[in-house]
C-alpha cells in the first residue's frame, strides 16, 4: 500500500509539472492528491509515525493527531505568506512602490540584473526570501511591461533570494528549524554560510549577464513619476517596518513569525484604513447596482494570489503524508549508511529539496543526525537545504510564489533557469567545503 501511494504523489506531481501542457491549473492535482493519500491512510489503517528526535526513531501515532500537527505548521507559513502577501498589496494600493522604482534610473539589462539580484540578496536575509521575491516582483511587474523579459528576471530573483536567505537565521524556514532546534548559531551561521550563499548568488548571475534575454537595453521600461505620493510613499516604508519587524517581534516573545505578521498586517491595514478616509464596513454601489468594499484592506484582499496559496496548502500537506508512512526518515537513514562522506548526504539532501519540500527533510535531518551545535555539517545542511531548491521552480517557497505572480511554467523554468541555479549551489557547495578545509579547520 505504501508503495501506491508514492505511486500517487509521483503522479500528482507530474501533472503539476505539465500544468501548461494539460491545461489544469497545478493547485487541483496538488489538493487532489493531497486528499487522496490522507484518506488512503485513513481508510487502510496504513500505520503513521512522527520523528523523535531525541531517540532517533519513529513514534505510532493517530492519523488524526499526526495530521493535525501537520496542519498546524502548514497553517503557520500560509498565514505567514497571507500576511505577507496582503501587506504588500496594501502598499500596492497606494502606489509605494513607485518611490523604488524612482531609484531605478537604468535602462541596461544588465543593471537591472544586478540590482534586483542583489536587492533580493539583502532583503532575504531580513524579511525571508518568501516575502522578498513577493516584494520584488511586484516592484518587477511595475518596471518591465515584456513578460517574456520578466519571466527571466524573476527566474534569478528566485535564486538570488533562495541564496541570501540561507545564511540568515529568518532567512528560509529551513534555517530557522536549525536555529530553534539549537543546531547552529547565528555568529556562526554568517561564518560558513556568508560566503557560499554570496557565491551561490554571483555565479548564476554573472553567467546570465552574457545570454541575449540581458543584452542591450530594456523598452517598455514605466519611469513615469506622477503616481508617487506622500501616503504612499509613507505605506512603503511602513509596510517594510513592519515586515522587518516580525523576525524582532519572534525573537522578544518566542510566537511563531505568523504572530507577528498579523501584528504587522494590524499596524498597516489600521494606516491604510486612516489614509483612506472609510471604515472597513463602508460599501458603495457602483454603474451595476452592485455593492463593492472602498476598504484598502478589501481590495488588498482581493488581490491576492489565492491559487498559490491553496497549491501550497495541498503539496505541503501531501509531502507531510509521505513523511507520516516513514519514507522521508527511511529515505536519510539509507543515505547515512550507503554514502560514507556525510557532506555528499547534506549536498543531496539540497538537491533532493527541489523534488521534495525541504521542510521534511531538514526535520529528518535533525532526527537523524547527533552531531553537536555548531558542527559543519548543520551550517552545510542550512546552506544545501536553502539554496538547493533553485533548480526547479517548485523547489522552494519563493519559486512556488513566483510561479504564481509570473505564471512561470515548470518546464521553462528547468530548461532556462534550472542550470544556472545548479551551477551557483554547485560553486557554493565547494566554496562552502574548501573554506572547512583550509579556513575554518
Amino acid at each position: 500500500m505504501e508503495t501506491i501511494l508514492l505511486g500517487i504523489f509521483i503522479a500528482g506531481y507530474l501533472l503539476i509539472t505539465l500544468e501548461h501542457s494539460l491545461k489544469i491549473d497545478k493547485l487541483i492535482p496538488a489538493l487532489g492528491m493531497m486528499a487522496i493519500l490522507w484518506a488512503i491512510i485513513a481508510i487502510f489503517n496504513i500505520p503513521v509515525f512522527e520523528v523523535d528526535t531525541a531517540l532517533r526513531e519513529l513514534i505510532p501515532v493517530k492519523v488524526k493527531k499526526i495530521m493535525a500537527y501537520h496542519l498546524s505548521h502548514t497553517s503557520e507559513i500560509l498565514i505567514f505568506l497571507l500576511g505577507a502577501m496582503t501587506i504588500v498589496e496594501i502598499i500596492d494600493y497606494y502606489n509605494g512602490f513607485e518611490k523604488i522604482k524612482s531609484f531605478v534610473r537604468t535602462k541596461s539589462r544588465k543593471k537591472l540584473l544586478w540590482i534586483f539580484a542583489i536587492l533580493a540578496f539583502i532583503l532575504s536575509a531580513i524579511i525571508d526570501n518568501l516575502t522578498a521575491t513577493i516584494v520584488l516582483i511586484t516592484i518587477l511587474q511595475k518596471i518591465i511591461k515584456d513578460k517574456n523579459l520578466r519571466l527571466w528576471f524573476a527566474g534569478l530573483i528566485v535564486i538570488a533570494a533562495n541564496a541570501g536567505g540561507a545564511w540568515s537565521p529568518i532567512g528560509d524556514v529551513t534555517t530557522t528549524m536549525l536555529w530553534i532546534a539549537d543546531k547552529v548559531s547565528v555568529p556562526k551561521l554568517f561564518v560558513y554560510v556568508f560566503i557560499p550563499s554570496v557565491v551561490c548568488m554571483v555565479v548564476p548571475i554573472y553567467i546570465a549577464t552574457f545570454l541575449k534575454p540581458f543584452q542591450g537595453n530594456v523598452s517598455g521600461v514605466d519611469n513615469d513619476e506622477s503616481n508617487i505620493t506622500k501616503i504612499g510613499t509613507t505605506m512603503l516604508w511602513l509596510g517594510l517596518g513592519g515586515i522587518i519587524f516580525v523576525p524582532i517581534f519572534k525573537v522578544l516573545t518566542g510566537l511563531p513569525p505568523y504572530v507577528g505578521m498579523m501584528l504587522s498586517l494590524a499596524v498597516v491595514a489600521t494606516f491604510a484604513e486612516i489614509f483612506s478616509g472609510t471604515k472597513f464596513n463602508i460599501t458603495t454601489p457602483n454603474n451595476d447596482g452592485i455593492m463593492h468594499s472602498q476598504s484598502p484592506v478589501h481590495k488588498a484582499l482581493t488581490q491576492i494570489e489565492l491559487p498559490s496559496i491553496l497549491f501550497f496548502l495541498g503539496i505541503l500537506m501531501a509531502v507531510a503524508a509521505l513523511e507520516s508512512i516513514g519514507y522521508l526518515f527511511e529515505f536519510a537513514q539509507y543515505l547515512e549508511t550507503a554514502i560514507p562522506d556525510i557532506r555528499i548526504v547534506a549536498g543531496l539532501l539540497g538537491l533532493g529539496s527541489a523534488v521534495i519540500d525541504n521542510v521534511p527533510l531538514v526535520a529528518a535531518s535533525i532526527g537523524m543526525f547527533s552531531q553537536p551545535m555548531d558542527d559543519s555539517l548543520w551550517h552545510l545542511i542550512a546552506y544545501s537545504a536553502g539554496t538547493g531548491g533553485s533548480v526547479l521552480v517548485i523547489g522552494s517557497a519563493a519559486g512556488v510564489v513566483a510561479m504564481g505572480m509570473e505564471k512561470i511554467e515548470f518546464f521553462w523554468y528547468l530548461k532556462k533557469i534550472g542550470w544556472l541555479a545548479f551551477i551557483g549551489f554547485a560553486a557554493g557547495f565547494i566554496t562552502f567545503v574548501l573554506m572547512e578545509a583550509f579556513i575554518l579547520t
